[in-house]
């Protein structure tokens, strides 16, 4: 067990490291390609765009540095994090770790409670598709197969409008009360749920299929139990596995959701700062959310090692996402 976690935290350590200088490096130089004068959109941030001109956008520039060469830029940013500094925010002056430490709060509750309600309605979708077979089943099928393929996006603004708009039984948007996190976590459970429900139909087959289960039915075992006896610890570790490689998408889906919903996480954050321009909190807010991800799907990988005596012995491997695809 000690080297399980010994080489999981090995190689955590390494991915983060590597994560922070490539995601740091690219946030730098997107923005830098992104249209408009970036002097003015931080002092516009900064004072209001009815309260800029030429005047404090040339005296951002010069405060800021930001007409020393881009090299030069960069280096500095690179300096900081090498002291484990993030900088400060261009727009408010404050730590750009102050800035982001409560948004990282916020996108944790979301993220967990999307993954949790994906993997339950994936679990469900997949038994009954599996057990009960015939119209159900290619019903669940196809709702499946739209989820995988529809944006995020799409599926929160159909929530929105048909939960919160027109039936009114969820708030649109906002934060601090239980009833907001409903629809941004269903949003991304739904989108995540589809792939999850045809690994645990696909697995089930196999289960249902084998000697062990069929003999347990003999038997006079009930099939719920059967089910929770044989099905269940065959189901679970490919489930956990898959939904490890599915953090990916979730991190991604978080962007859109805390916006679409007025979520005050670290995707919200990023996108504010995108406009703003405020390049030491584009690279902390995209840093951090690398880091969430690497941080994720390690801990995944560690709990199905411990609990996969192959994964232990290195016989197997970690079910990916192509095959189950």
């Amino acid at each position: 067990m000690f080297r399980i976690l010994f080489s999981g935290g090995l190689r955590a350590l390494t991915q983060a490291g590597f994560v922070a200088v490539v995601v740091g490096i690219l946030s730098f130089f997107l923005t830098r390609s992104l249209p408009g004068d970036a002097a003015f959109r931080v002092a516009a941030g900064r004072y209001g765009y009815d309260n800029v001109n030429a005047a404090a956008a040339a005296a951002v520039r010069a405060e800021l540095g930001l007409d020393l060469p881009a090299w030069q830029q960069l280096l500095i940013w690179i300096g900081d994090l090498a002291r484990f500094r993030l900088g400060t925010s261009m727009v408010s002056g404050e730590s750009v770790f102050e800035h982001l430490t409560p948004t990282l709060g916020a996108t944790l509750h979301l993220s967990l409670a999307a993954w949790v309600l994906a993997v339950v309605l994936g679990v469900v979708l997949g038994t009954i598709a599996e057990v009960r077979r015939g119209w159900i089943a290619h019903a669940i099928d196809k709702v499946c197969t739209v989820l995988r393929g529809s944006p995020p996006f799409l599926i929160g603004l159909l929530l929105m409008l048909g939960l919160a708009v027109h039936l009114k039984w969820l708030p649109v948007a906002g934060y601090g009360d239980t009833e907001n996190v409903v629809l941004p976590a269903l949003t991304l459970a739904l989108a995540l749920c589809g792939g999850i429900a045809q690994v645990v139909r696909s697995r089930l087959e196999q289960v249902l299929a084998s000697d062990a289960f069929e003999f347990a039915q003999i038997k006079g075992l009930p099939l719920g139990a059967a089910l929770w006896r044989h099905a269940a610890p065959a189901v679970a570790l490919p489930t956990l596995a898959y939904s490890g490689v599915q953090l990916i998408l979730l991190i991604e889906g978080v962007v859109v959701v805390e916006t679409l919903f007025a979520w005050p996480g670290v995707g919200h954050a990023l996108v504010h700062s995108v406009v703003e321009r405020d390049v030491p909190v584009i690279q902390g807010a995209a840093l951090l959310m690398g880091l969430l991800f690497v941080v994720l799907n390690t801990l995944v990988d560690t709990i199905v090692k411990l609990l996969d005596p192959r994964q232990r012995e290195g016989n197997g491997a970690v079910a990916s996402e192509g095959e189950f695809a």
